[in-house]
């Protein structure tokens, strides 16, 4: 793997069916979510150099099936210890299937190896689901996925990021438009809901820093496509005269592949 200095960043999966993120910086190594089988985790890793056990700890950002599906197989196998808030863990419908020494409830800020890591709150139909700033004394990952709008404490906690994970889960026409019932098109859009192209856009905008690299992640496969996505992000961050390749990268993170910063 190659990456920024000290700093290593693969999504292993991204979407409704599954995420995972693994995160590397100054030898410290974390998964972030852990909705994918235990099997693929171990193989995706396998396939980017990485030996699952020397894993330092895996942090959830919020309860629902698609970020902690493979959490049972992943402790019970690999005895790896887990941190989310408290209220996450206990409304996990596997909670009685997790070694209860594998659990590490969380505040705003924890130490994993050398790492700091800040939990921000962000706004989703979860118990207490966050997003996560990971540092060490150089470089900073954040991760900012399933969440209805980009609150202030979010705009900030994605403020220096050197990388950055991304929600741009929909096209708002095509949500609009598509098949999907009433009530769950007003979740999507809704203040709990899931982030658009647009909002995702405009949060980087107005990102103090300029020129990190951004995976697009949890792209809606019925109300998104990759070039919709990435169209509509490009032209409005280029409209505000940021430019592509220059001030900012952006990668498109997906359900069925692993994708790696270079």
């Amino acid at each position: 793997m190659k990456g920024r200095k000290n700093l290593h960043v693969s999504v292993l999966a991204s979407g409704s069916k599954g995420n995972t993120i693994f995160v590397e910086i100054d030898n410290t190594l974390l998964l972030i979510d852990a909705g994918i089988s235990a099997r693929r985790i171990n193989k995706s890793l396998t396939d980017i150099g990485v030996d699952i056990r020397d894993i330092c700890g895996v942090i959830i950002t919020h309860e629902h099936r698609d970020h902690i599906n493979g959490l049972p197989t992943l402790c019970k196998k690999y005895h790896l210890p887990v941190y989310s808030r408290a209220a996450t863990f206990k409304a996990m419908y596997c909670l009685e299937k997790l070694p209860l020494d594998c659990l590490h409830p969380i505040k705003e800020n924890f130490q994993v190896g050398g790492l700091s890591v800040d939990a921000f709150s962000i706004s989703h139909d979860a118990a207490d689901p966050v997003g996560y700033s990971i540092r060490s004394s150089h470089e900073k990952c954040t991760v900012a996925t399933d969440l209805g709008f980009v609150t202030s404490t979010v705009q900030e906690a994605i403020d220096e990021s050197d990388v950055l994970v991304l929600e741009a889960n929909h096209d708002q026409r095509m949500l609009r438009e598509g098949a999907y019932p009433w009530a769950l098109k007003q979740r999507i859009m809704g203040n709990k809901g899931h982030l658009s192209n647009d909002d995702a856009a405009w949060a980087l905008v107005r990102m103090k820093k300029h020129n990190p690299y951004v995976f697009l992640a949890h792209m809606s496969e019925e109300n998104n496509c990759p070039s919709v996505a990435k169209q509509t992000i490009t032209e409005i961050i280029q409209r505000q005269g940021i430019k592509l390749g220059t001030d900012i990268t952006i990668q498109l993170a997906k359900q069925n592949e692993t994708v790696t910063l270079p």
